[in-house]
């Protein structure tokens, strides 16, 4: 079980550059799994904690999914993620974690960061909604 977070901050949404598989490389939201005896708050604030340095309060679920990695006909790994829009509380951006880098994206500049379709669909839905 993953979740994960979109945070907007003055109009920009948060993007992390993921430093680990899976999806190293990639510009994402930030979050991550979910850990034992967790409930998925705990373990969405405690990720972009870890991965962001801020403080966030998870306000609504946006989207769930499967992620599904296959290396012929056997399966890597499969993921329920539960992405959530949340508020911002306090801290400041860093990246850490499995975060090599990080960003703040406003809307014009989206796609410079070649997000995976999902998630591009869903930032832009959260930017559409905000306005």
């Amino acid at each position: 079980m993953g979740v994960g977070g979109v945070v907007l901050i003055d109009g920009r949404v948060v993007l992390i550059r993921r430093g680990k598989e899976p999806l190293r490389g990639r510009w994402v939201i930030p979050g991550g799994t979910v850990e034992l005896g967790e409930t998925l708050h705990e373990a969405l604030v405690r990720e972009m904690q870890e991965e962001t340095g801020l403080l966030v309060r998870p306000r609504e679920v946006v989207l769930v999914f499967d992620r599904i990695q296959r290396e012929g006909p056997a399966v890597e790994y499969h993921y329920v993620i539960i992405d959530y829009v949340c508020d911002y509380v306090s801290g400041e951006l860093r990246a850490g974690s499995d975060a090599d880098e990080i960003a703040l994206v406003a809307p014009a500049e989206i796609d410079r960061y070649d997000l995976p379709p999902q998630a591009l669909d869903l930032v832009l839905d959260v930017f559409r909604r905000a306005v």
